[in-house]
């Protein structure tokens, strides 16, 4: 089994990485695998809602996001990481995400379907609990169990030093992991007793107009 850890930061040895690998050596301690996916510096440009992903399974824009989705179909489990920019997820992985959950909807793909997520944020001082309520969204819409810990998922530091001395936040990166290892063996080995997935519904959009 393998969990994706994706970094949205600019900044690929930032305070976002700290707490990533505090949560991926205790997946490894479980015996789950790990991989570090950088959103990386350079700009993602936000979905244009040009539905191309509908045919194609792919992002028109041929850039990170499609890199991503090449790796996530085999991923078991995701982490999603993300600074803190004025109370709120990082503007690249928001795009990024934008992009990525919107190609997986649209193809119709099983991609996050009942797959295991998390997202944990990193700031220097406040607006993490609003960060993210903003990312768990995403797991919320696409049928993933979110995965908690004992408090909620913030490394709090100006720079990494400063975070590899917020011990209750690498406590909490820590917890974290051990408990998605936990569902991810509970998964495995439900469906190894022949406990299948549930049905999936065909979806029914509907809206608030009426005639």
């Amino acid at each position: 089994m393998k969990v994706l850890l994706v970094n949205g930061s600019p900044h690929a040895h930032g305070c976002t990485y700290v707490a990533l690998e505090e949560v991926s050596k205790a997946l490894n301690a479980e015996g789950i695998g790990t991989e570090l996916f950088q959103v990386g510096p350079d700009p993602i440009a936000g979905c244009i809602a040009c539905k191309s992903c509908i045919k194609t399974g792919r992002c028109i824009f041929n850039d990170r996001v499609n890199d991503f989705l090449d790796l996530a179909e085999q991923a078991d489990g995701f982490v999603f990481g993300s600074p803190v920019h004025y109370a709120a997820a990082a503007g690249a992985i928001v795009c990024f995400m934008d992009r990525v959950f919107y190609t997986v909807s649209n193809s119709r793909k099983k991609t996050f379907y009942l797959k295991p997520a998390a997202a944990i944020v990193s700031a220097r001082r406040a607006g993490t609990t609003a960060a993210l309520d903003q990312l768990n969204k995403y797991f919320l819409i696409s049928e993933m169990p979110v995965i908690s810990s004992r408090y909620w998922n913030m490394v709090h530091g100006a720079k990494p030093e400063d975070v590899m001395k917020d011990l209750e936040g690498l406590q909490t990166m820590r917890v974290l992991g051990k408990n998605m290892a936990w569902f991810l063996k509970c998964k495995e080995a439900g469906l190894k007793s022949g406990i299948q997935l549930p049905e999936r519904e065909e979806r029914v959009f509907t809206n608030f107009i009426r005639d």
